[in-house]
């Protein structure tokens, strides 16, 4: 099931996600029309998964950044114009300090699982599944936007994970295009990937498992 899900993402990303990030890069002098517009637009639907962030920040035992996390959140809503521009971390020392339930179950000390690849949202584990989508249905957010809002949210946010396909174009093309088993190849970076970033080392990877 994951390689089958992993065809349809590659085929979704050669067809859909590829084409449409190429309008996304520079113009030669810096950041094109576009590229800023949908920077823009990411930079809106992330501010919108701020509080949900702050929240899993508590539920680690970590305060500080939860606290930080809120500032930023009503900096770039005021200031940053409903968070389409990002002044939190260009004049206030509040750069984004990006977390999930995923991650908090890992602090929890709940296991990985399984690895898990995922239509349209892609690599992921087992853990991290369930973390999606608790992240997803508790979110504060949805007791103060009503449905079309938070539709909005959502796919301002998958605007921003396309304009950081335009920015890592030439990593993701490798990895997808250039690698002799681009399953596995994804599979092994990412799961080295999040163990890292959540501090874990976990069973050794092996190459061939599904």
């Amino acid at each position: 099931m994951n390689r089958g899900f992993h065809a349809f993402n590659r085929g979704l990303d050669s067809h859909v996600v590829k084409p449409l990030s190429g309008g996304m890069s520079s113009d030669g002098d810096g950041p094109g029309l576009a590229s800023r517009a949908v920077t823009g637009v990411g930079n809106f639907g992330s501010n919108l998964a701020e509080p949900g962030k702050a929240v899993n920040h508590l539920l680690q035992g970590k305060p500080e950044p939860a606290v930080k996390t809120v500032f930023r959140f009503l900096v770039n809503t005021t200031v940053g114009l409903g968070g389409f521009l990002d002044p939190a971390t260009a004049d206030f020392a509040l750069p984004e300090q990006d977390t999930d339930f995923g991650q908090t179950l890992a602090v929890w000390g709940i296991p990985e699982g399984a690895y898990l690849e995922l239509p349209l949202l892609g690599p992921s584990t087992e853990r991290d599944a369930v973390g999606k989508v608790v992240d997803l249905v508790a979110d504060p957010m949805g007791a103060v936007l009503n449905r079309d809002q938070r539709v909005l949210g959502f796919g301002a946010r998958l605007v921003g994970k396309a304009g950081e396909r335009g920015e890592y174009g030439d990593t993701v093309d490798s990895v997808l295009y250039d690698s002799a088993d681009s399953y596995a190849q994804t599979r092994l970076i990412w799961l080295q990937h999040r163990r890292h970033e959540l501090g874990e080392e976990g069973e050794a990877i092996d190459p061939y498992a599904e």
